[in-house]
């Protein structure tokens, strides 16, 4: 599998907010949001798409999506949470590295193409990233 952005940045190539991070997955905020706080929840192996998720990064991997959409959720404010992974170009997927999007949702708005925002200062995403890191860091030590 040819190397994606995702793995530049699990490499540390590329810099991001990370917010939950473990031998075997990462979650960073999305440069790209459609509402502040869209978050990715990525395995750290470069699997392709879901259909070649083993049974262990699996459970890593829905363990890490729970915590962190729970997390996002509270940070943010959010009455709802959307989860997605595309898979397959035919999907929408554009990076073919397995990829969950953790979008808070604030209203009914019509589903299907979403509008994206924009952080209004490098700080801003800063500030977002840290409610969340820190939301992840109080309900993990709740859960050992």
């Amino acid at each position: 599998m040819a190397e994606t952005i995702f793995q530049k940045i699990i490499n540390g190539e590329i810099p991001a907010s990370k917010v939950y991070e473990t031998d075997t997955v990462l979650a960073f905020l999305d440069i790209n949001p459609v509402h502040k706080g869209h978050t990715l929840v990525i395995p750290k192996k470069p699997i392709k798409d879901i259909h070649t998720l083993s049974d262990i990064a699996a459970g890593d991997l829905m363990r890490a999506i729970v915590v962190v959409a729970d997390a996002v959720k509270k940070a943010t404010g959010a009455p709802g949470i959307n989860i997605i992974s595309n898979n397959g170009s035919e999907a929408g997927q554009e990076v073919f590295h397995l990829h969950f999007h953790i979008i808070p949702r604030f209203n009914k708005t019509e589903f299907g193409r979403l509008p994206h925002t924009k952080y209004e200062s490098d700080e801003e995403q800063v500030k977002i990233a840290q409610q969340i890191a820190d939301m992840v860091k109080s309900q993990y030590k709740e859960s050992e």
